[in-house]
Formats: C-alpha cells, sequence, structure tokens
C-alpha cells in the first residue's frame, strides 16, 4: 500500500506544489487564484525568508522521501523503545493500524487541526496587501491542504473512521502528551496588541491541549471572526498571533505522533513538521516585532 508523495510542512515547498483540483478533504476554495504566490510587481520576498526556504530544503527532501513508500510498513524502522509492544504489532501484520492507535488518531486531529490554519490563511490573504504575510499564508494554506488531504487519504486506505471511535473525542490518542509544550519560539510576553484588541487567552479554547478536550492552538469562533473583519496592519499581527498559537500546538500533537506512531511514514511526515513548524515560528515571531507586536502569552 502507497500514499502519495507529501513535503514537510513550511517555506521550502511553497509554490511548487499547487493542491491539485478535487483532491481528498482539498478545502482550498475553488476560486482561489493557483498560479503561485502573491508578489507585487517590482518587490521581492525579503531575504530572512529565503534563507528559511533553503534552509528548509533538507527537511523537505526527507520527509518527501519517507512518505513515498508505503504508509503501512513497519520493519526496521518500528522505534527501538516500541518493539515487540502493542505499537509494534498495531498493524497486526495488515499494514492497518487499529482505530483507537495512535496513528488513526493523529491522522483524524491533525487533518481537523490543519483545516483551521488554511481557513485562517485564506482569510488574512484577502485582508492584507502585505507581500510577506501574504507569501506566508500562501504557504500554510498551500502545504496544509495537501498534508491533511494525504492524511484523510490514510484513513480511507485503512478503512478507518475520521471520527473517533466510541466517543473518544479528540487528543485521546495522545494520553499525557496532550498537556506537553509546544516549545515555540515566541518570548510569551504581552504588550504590542496592535492585532485588534483583547485576546481569550493561549490557544482560545478552555480545556485545550486535554485528552477529550480541544486541540491545543485552535482558534475560537470568535477569534475567527475578528481576522474576518480586520484590515491591514491589525489583520496581521492577528494572524500572527492565532498562527504562531497554532503552531504551537501543532507541535505538540506532531512531537506526540513522532514518539506514539507505529506507521514509519506518518511518524516521518509528524518530525518533518515539528521542525517545520519550529521555524514558521521563529519566523512569525520576528514578523511580529518588526510590526510592534508580540506573541500571545
Amino acid at each position: 500500500m502507497t500514499v502519495g508523495p507529501t513535503g514537510a510542512e513550511g517555506p521550502a515547498n511553497r509554490a511548487s506544489r499547487a493542491n491539485p483540483a478535487g483532491g481528498p478533504g482539498s478545502p482550498v476554495d475553488p476560486e482561489s487564484p493557483a498560479e503561485g504566490p502573491p508578489t507585487a510587481p517590482g518587490r521581492a520576498p525579503r531575504q530572512r525568508y529565503v534563507r528559511l526556504m533553503a534552509g528548509l530544503g533538507v527537511v523537505v527532501l526527507a520527509v518527501a522521501a519517507g512518505a513515498a513508500v508505503a504508509a503501512g510498513r513497519g520493519g526496521d524502522d518500528v522505534p527501538e523503545h516500541l518493539a515487540g509492544t502493542a505499537a509494534d504489532t498495531a498493524t497486526g501484520g495488515t499494514g492497518i493500524p487499529a482505530a483507537d492507535s495512535a496513528d488513526a488518531g493523529f491522522a483524524r486531529d491533525m487533518a481537523v487541526h490543519h483545516q483551521q490554519a488554511v481557513e485562517m490563511s485564506l482569510l488574512v490573504r484577502d485582508r492584507t496587501a502585505d507581500d510577506e504575510v501574504r507569501l506566508l499564508a500562501y504557504d500554510i494554506a498551500q502545504t496544509q491542504a495537501n498534508q491533511r488531504g494525504m492524511m484523510l487519504g490514510w484513513l480511507d486506505l485503512w478503512g478507518l473512521p475520521k471520527t473517533a471511535p466510541g466517543g473518544a473525542g479528540p487528543m485521546a490518542w495522545m494520553g499525557d502528551d496532550a498537556a506537553g509544550d509546544g516549545d515555540g519560539d515566541g518570548d510569551g510576553s504581552e504588550g504590542g496588541h496592535a492585532g485588534g484588541g483583547g485576546h481569550e487567552g493561549h490557544g482560545g479554547q478552555d480545556g485545550a491541549g486535554t485528552p477529550g478536550g480541544p486541540m491545543p492552538g485552535m482558534a475560537t469562533d470568535a477569534e475567527l471572526r475578528r481576522l474576518g473583519e480586520a484590515e491591514g496592519r491589525a489583520a496581521e499581527v492577528l494572524f500572527l498571533r492565532l498562527m504562531t498559537d497554532h503552531h504551537e500546538g501543532g507541535v505538540i500533537m506532531a512531537a506526540a505522533c513522532a514518539e506514539r506512531c507505529a506507521v514509519p511514514a506518518e511518524r516521518r511526515l509528524a518530525r518533518g513538521m515539528v521542525a517545520a513548524q519550529r521555524s514558521e515560528l521563529k519566523l512569525m515571531a520576528d514578523m511580529l516585532v518588526e510590526r510592534g507586536a508580540r506573541p500571545r502569552t
């Protein structure tokens, strides 16, 4: 059983891979332009962004090669601490994880998590003319839409439901890891509230990051409405703050899969997500400083 090629989630694989029309789970607006990242005539992306793209090239190539192998194969890539455990035998020799496995749970939850990142990116694209923010939003939307389709495709190939079995809710597959640290690169201090007023707290939702609770880093409906109404610099700052929270939550989830998942290709994808999103966290922290703002606490 094979899966389609993918890339690490980050700036290294931006415009070169457009989301296929009608791809599995693709949430991209069909009216959205697909010819390439938005740039204004005579203006090139900043050198810092280009350096970040180049630095992530190795990560992209490694993850793309890893995810091109059969999604259900185990072999020698099973972590030593999982050998002989339930995780090692989760596929039962069939190449199909159990419905309540970390592999299935991560694919389900991260597909939902990615969907909101795509939504926020499409929102800010229409709220600002800033090239750097629009390029970042374009990359996040394209990359995470493609990865979301791949994870939903795995669930289809495995014949597994896209909702947790037995009403377990999100995050149950993570156990104690659900309360982990996102290990983001923001300084966590307050100030510079140019992004549109007060905020509901880090990650937005009560109980986020606990087994059965909301996924970490998810924005609230109220925050999404504010983003859809903001303009210019206020929209940029709010987007960068919300996406910083979102990436920190995504790192928690991907790191848990890298530790707990049994399918080698899925672990490689998760490791690539951790590396790429941490790099984007550094970029967004710099972009906030340039706008006189800081990540939320």
